[in-house]
């Protein structure tokens, strides 16, 4: 696996940057997108985040369009959003593709490096997202295995980083199964 620290990525505002800041930290990344179903679980990772950051976590956001074009905003757009409608105070990153021929190569390593999702009820979730799919975007389907399924699926990566876990769309950032892999990661 790549060092994750390394690979390239910009900031919200279009900076080029890397998780190379984070070095040490535990971090939760999550392709995020402000007109999906999922868009409350800001609240929960925002609260994630000030609840753990003290100890050493940080969550990361990777907007991404590839689902149902449900993040068709701007960078700028996008972080206005975030910040106005549930006062995101953790990283946001660039708008990129996490899934397809474009796939960002950060994902592309998330997801070579875990390849399934903990606590993983997909069938349910794809059937469902299947259906959606098929009513409103012209019988358009979820992506297949081990990519990305959805907005909002979660990476845990360790202070060494690791991908230490995986966690599916429908899983919320305050499930237990979540709250307990972020407390064990950062007594590591």
């Amino acid at each position: 696996m790549a060092n994750i620290y390394e690979i390239p990525v910009h900031d919200i505002t279009g900076e080029p940057t890397s998780l190379g800041a984070y070095r040490g930290k535990v971090l939760l990344l999550v392709n995020v997108a402000s007109q999906c179903g999922l868009t409350g679980q800001y609240t929960a990772l925002e609260q994630l985040y000030s609840r753990f950051k003290d100890a050493g976590l940080v969550v990361c956001a990777f907007p991404a369009n590839d689902f149902g074009a449900q993040e068709p905003g701007s960078n700028e757009e996008i972080q206005t959003f975030c910040r106005s409608n549930f006062s995101v105070d953790f990283p946001m990153f660039s708008k990129i593709a996490v899934t397809g021929p474009e796939t960002h190569p950060l994902y592309q390593e998330l997801i070579a490096a875990r390849p399934q999702a903990s606590g993983d009820s997909r069938e349910g979730l794809r059937q469902n997202l299947n259906g959606f799919l098929a009513a409103k975007h012209n019988g358009a389907s979820s992506n297949p295995e081990p990519g990305i399924l959805w907005n909002f699926e979660k990476f845990l990566i360790d202070r060494n980083g690791n991908v230490v876990d995986r966690f599916s769309p429908e899983i919320t950032p305050d499930d237990p199964l979540i709250v307990a892999a972020v407390e064990t990661a950062l007594k590591s």
